[in-house]
């Protein structure tokens, strides 16, 4: 059994503070032996703090760092337990839903960008308590088919699930343009680019030009379809989900396609920071996130 499946026993057998016992030691000893994550997390934090004087109360330093991690650390089990089903309505707060269930009801699906920020799972709990909400995670990963399995494992009927997508052919195109037409939902991240190289964009983020991946509006541009912004955070002792429009529409200039894609991207990352000013320590990105992308495609 691993560290989380562990962690997650325990929090079944004995509730939130005997875990919370055995995660912090967890974490101590991850944090010190992963000094590229503990580097990365103190170059987002200060950034964040250039960026937005007074959000801090002094320029984030190691202790900064490790109550970053701790916040991710609990938040992975608020991940199961959201999967599981396990997480009581009065720990998050939803809004703005309405008008994307109103355009799911009438067959209009879309796009939805998020970020890995705070604990996305608990779409899970949305499309439960949103009457039937379907939602497919766009992944580049091979990892697609095990998490489903974890899924069944923790919550069978679970509504959400990782949907790999190795290219985006003409078969799968109209396979997400069949699942948008039945008012289908599908989200992929806008704040990470894939590995194995893709179409990117580059838009100013706290201050410093990043790669984001232009795919999400590449998507919305060929089917036609809204493209929505998800966020989950934490507020309080509980969660704040939040989803908004963010256009209804992607429209790219044949003779400059990468300036609207970088305006989009642009977009995103002003979203990304005004969620940032809320909770600084929702953003779960441990790797050097400003360093270049050897693999990101430029020309049209």
């Amino acid at each position: 059994m691993n560290r989380p499946w562990l962690l997650y026993g325990v929090h079944r057998a004995f509730g939130r503070w005997p875990f919370l016992i055995c995660l912090y030691p967890v974490v101590l000893a991850y944090w010190l032996g992963s000094p590229l994550a503990r580097r990365s997390s103190l170059e987002y934090l200060r950034r964040l703090h250039a960026a937005e004087p007074g959000l801090f109360s002094r320029r984030p330093g190691w202790r900064a760092s490790l109550r970053h991690f701790t916040f991710f650390a609990e938040t992975l089990l608020d991940k199961m337990l959201a999967i599981g089903g396990r997480i009581p309505r009065e720990r998050v707060r939803f809004t703005g839903y309405e008008p994307m269930l109103a355009a799911s009801r009438a067959g209009q699906g879309g796009i939805i960008v998020t970020a890995h920020m705070g604990c996305l799972e608990l779409m899970q709990v949305a499309a439960t308590w949103r009457e039937g909400l379907r939602v497919s995670i766009l992944v580049h990963t091979a990892n697609a088919q095990r998490f489903n399995q974890i899924l069944d494992r923790i919550n069978p009927k679970a509504s959400v699930r990782l949907l790999q997508v190795t290219d985006f052919s003409p078969a799968t195109a109209m396979m997400l343009a069949d699942r948008v037409a039945a008012g289908k939902f599908i989200a992929i991240a806008g704040d990470r680019v894939p590995v194995a190289g893709d179409r990117i964009a580059r838009a100013n983020f706290l201050g410093h030009q990043a790669e984001l991946p232009a795919g999400p509006y590449l998507m919305a541009a060929v089917l036609r379809c809204p493209v929505w912004l998800l966020s989950c955070q934490h507020e309080g002792g509980g969660y704040h989900a939040r989803i908004e429009l963010m256009t209804q529409k992607v429209t790219l200039a044949r003779q400059d396609r990468q300036a609207g894609l970088d305006e989009q991207a642009a977009r995103f990352a002003g979203w990304m920071t005004a969620r940032l000013r809320e909770s600084p320590y929702d953003w779960f990105n441990f790797y050097p996130f400003w360093d270049p992308s050897p693999h990101g495609k430029r020309s049209d």
